[in-house]
Parts: structure tokens; sequence; C-alpha cells
């Protein structure tokens, strides 16, 4: 690795925007970077060889961070320098744009637009709306969810935790109180605080913010929207569940009966569990839904675990429920053919006028 610095340095130095520098780190720093794995192998030295070793990959990590910085400061300035010197306008001079044209009329952002649409198709069904805090606690994001304390999600290298003493009470009951708080990791955590407050026979939808401490790339990024699905009902089974994802999906997609496919998985606040799959095919460039031989994972779903429902005070030889979750990022993609996920979040008013719309 020592021999690879000096090239390394020179890519980072030769960076064209930051995009590029952001892809370049998460190849050599990211989770299953070049120089994390190096980290990684020192367990399976010898004490004095981990030294050295230790001591040679950190400084080249310093080296690294150092170059990225100086790097990514000297493209921001000179990002922002450009964009002042081209939108540099006489505003003294006329609008471009008669009053009330159509290019002068704000559009809405197409993850908005979509969050609206799949409102709109769950209300109709009589689901109710709910929300729930960004700042969690582990009662909430993990235990009521039958997540067990050894599994890898409740890591620091999963989860962003946050010091308590920098939060205001959160109202919690004596017998819940948190050993610590994060930024909530999926949205589940909603549902689990609307039982709290009503019993069954419910149907809830909640979208929100989530944040995991991942990648930032053209499919991955430390925040992003989830949609979560609940209904807890007498004699629910799997079957109303299949009805509806396979409804959802032609619905969205406008496929009429879209081909959707339930795999057997895992997690841990649902069993049976399943993840779905949608029919889909490529040609010339493009994905096709609801057609060809190929297939697409969609979105997580399953029957609620007993121990959920008994965390939340809800007697399982009762009630019987399924839920599901999906990335709305994901879905604004595929709908979309939007190939990077970080353009979502770019503000670029070519693309908004492109991907944006005056209605949902």
């Amino acid at each position: 690795m020592h021999t690879q610095l000096p090239l390394w340095i020179d890519t980072i130095q030769t960076a064209a925007d930051t995009r590029q520098l952001d892809d370049l780190k998460a190849s050599l720093m990211g989770k299953t970077g070049t120089v994390t794995l190096a980290l990684k192998n020192l367990g399976q030295l010898s004490i004095d060889e981990k030294k050295a070793k230790g001591a040679e990959i950190n400084a080249i990590r310093d080296a690294l961070i150092a170059a990225f910085t100086a790097k990514f400061d000297a493209l921001t300035t000179e990002a922002i320098n450009k964009k002042l010197s081209a939108e540099a306008v006489d505003i003294t001079l006329p609008t471009r744009h008669a009053v009330g044209s159509q290019n002068s009329i704000g559009r809405i952002h197409t993850l908005t637009s979509l969050m609206l649409e799949i409102k709109d198709f769950f209300y109709k069904r009589g689901f109710t709306f709910a929300e729930g805090p960004e700042v969690e606690d582990e009662w909430h994001n993990f235990d009521a969810l039958n997540i067990p304390s050894h599994h890898p999600a409740r890591q620091n290298h999963d989860t962003f935790y946050i010091k308590t003493d920098s939060l205001s009470n959160m109202n919690e009951e004596p017998s819940q109180l948190p050993h610590s708080h994060l930024l909530r990791t999926h949205t589940s955590t909603v549902q689990i605080r609307a039982l709290a407050k009503e019993k069954p026979p419910l149907r809830l939808i909640s979208f929100g913010r989530v944040y995991r401490s991942d990648d930032l790339d053209a499919t991955h990024t430390p925040m992003f929207h989830q949609i979560e699905g609940l209904v807890l009902d007498k004699g629910i089974h799997m079957g109303h569940l299949k009805g509806l994802i396979r409804e959802f999906c032609s619905t969205l997609f406008g496929v009429s009966n879209v081909p959707v496919r339930f795999r057997p998985s895992f997690f841990p606040f649902t069993e049976p569990s399943a993840e779905v799959d949608i029919a889909c095919s490529r040609k010339d460039g493009k994905l096709m839904i609801g057609e060809g031989g190929d297939w697409l994972e969609l979105l997580g779903c399953g029957m609620v675990h007993p121990n959920v429902l008994t965390n939340c005070g809800v007697d399982p030889a009762e009630y019987q429920g399924f839920a599901f979750g999906i990335g709305l990022e994901r879905l604004c993609m595929l709908k979309n053919g939007i190939i990077d996920i970080r353009q979502c979040y770019e503000g670029d008013d070519a693309w908004l006028k492109h991907f944006g719309s005056f209605s949902f």
C-alpha cells in the first residue's frame, strides 16, 4: 500500500468534480474500501507485525484524508466561483419569461410527487397516516421490534448514535428509558409508537427520513426516505398482504397484473418474511417493468412477529397482521429511469424541470 500512496494522491488531485471524489473516497475508505479492509485484516497478524503495519496504514489513511479534504475544498471553491460568474445578471433588465407562463411556475419535486401518489393509493384503501420522531431510542428502534442485542444493525458501523445529554426529555415511561439515542434506521418505529396509543383493528402508513451509516454513491446514501405500512385485524393472513402488494405494484408502475414474486427471507420483526420481486426486462439500455424473464427486488414484507405484538400490548392469539417497507428513492429511480440517487438531492433546475411535475 505504501508504494500505491503517491498514485492515489495523484488521482485525488486530478479528480474532475466532487462526485468523482466521493466515488474515489468510497473505493479507498468506504466500508469495503482498500484501506478499510487492510485495517480489518490486521487481526490476522502477530503483535509486532500489527504494530508496524497498523502505523503504516494509519499514516496512509491520514495522508488520504488530508488530500481528500484539500481537494474537496478546492473543487467547492471552484464550483462556487463558476456559478457566481455564470449566474451574474443585470437585475434592471425585464424578466426572461412572461409572468404566468409555464416556465415561470415552480414544479413539485419527483420524490414529493411520488409520495403524494402513494399516499393517495393507501388513503383510498382505508389507511391513516402516522408520523414519529427521527431521533429515537433503542426500545422503539430495536427492542420492541424483536431485534436482538447482538444484531449487526445495532453496531456503530451501521447506525448513527447520539449523545443522550444533548437531547431534551423525550417523555418516556420509566420502564422504557433508553440506553442510548440514535437516528432511526427505519420508519417501523412509527408503528411501535402508534400501537402505544391505539389498538387494532388499524391500517397505518408512514413516510419519513431514515439514516444508516452507508457510503455515498450512485445507489446509496446515509439518509433516504422510507415508506412503512401496517395492517392489524382478526383473521389477517399472507393472502391479504400479497393482494395489496400486487395491486400497489400494478397501480404504481401503470402495468396491469404486473408479475410479482415473493421470495422467503428473514426479518426479526416479521414471521414469515418475504422479499418482493417484480418482473422486468432490459432493452436498449432501458428498464421495462412488468415484462420479460428478469426479476427486480422491490421491497421487504411479512406477517408481524408475535413478539412484536406482545411488546406492544397486543394479543397475537387474537390479532394478526402484516407489515411492509419500501425505499422511496428506489421506487423513484425505477419509475423515472434515474440512475444516480444523488441527483435527487442536488437541486439542479434542469433536472427538476425534466423529472418534476405540476401535479402528482
